[in-house]
């Protein structure tokens, strides 16, 4: 299973944004790394560089690869309305997400090994593919066996306070969870101008 695993305080520093996660180091130095410090921040970016950088936010957000994450947007490109949109909703429904955003598990990467180690199911059978897109209507459960649980209820403690999505409902009691609908942008909230990414690839 690829997936990024170098320094993630670096990237949000890159991009400004704290894109795994609340960073202090993000409070306290609020410019990007490397030995040219605050001065590197005042360059200006070609338009190519800024969409590239919108695209690696993104990517690095739902912590993909670049294969992985250009055929996303090939799919989305197929599908009908408003193409940036439609990438936000495919990446924001994947089941790794989805499980991130109940609550279930405090990083998108423990939801990915959730998934990826069986203790998921959709509609009560398990899915241990972490890019499948759920669908309105789904109902996410965690196995009913003591070590899925175990690990879903640590999980749930640290992410108590962690507002769940209106497109989402959540039962911590149950260890489950439903999709009421599929997000519009507003829901989602994207860090990133999606439609940069459009021209990006458009190109």
């Amino acid at each position: 299973m690829a997936r990024y695993t170098g320094p993630k305080t670096k990237v949000s520093r890159r991009y400004g944004v704290p894109i795994f996660g609340s960073s202090k180091a993000l409070e306290r130095k609020n410019y990007p790394p490397g030995m040219h410090g605050p001065r590197g921040a005042r360059r200006k970016q070609s338009d190519y560089a800024i969409a590239l950088g919108e695209k690696q936010k993104l990517r690095y957000q739902y912590g993909l690869l670049e294969r992985q994450f250009r055929r996303i947007f090939q799919s989305a490109l197929r599908k009908r309305g408003v193409t940036g949109e439609t990438l936000l909703q495919l990446l924001e429904t994947r089941l790794d997400n989805v499980v991130y955003r109940l609550g279930l598990a405090n990083t998108r990467s423990a939801a990915r090994q959730l998934v990826s180690h069986g203790h998921v199911l959709v509609n009560g059978r398990t899915v241990n593919i972490a890019s499948y897109n759920v669908k309105a209507g789904d109902e996410i459960t965690i196995k009913d066996k003591p070590k899925s649980r175990q690990l879903v209820l640590r999980n749930l403690d640290l992410t108590q306070i962690v507002p769940v999505p209106d497109w989402l409902t959540v039962d911590r009691d149950a260890l489950s969870g439903k999709v009421v609908h599929i997000p519009s942008r507003e829901e989602m909230q994207p860090i990133v101008n999606e439609q940069l990414i459009v021209e990006l690839y458009s190109r």
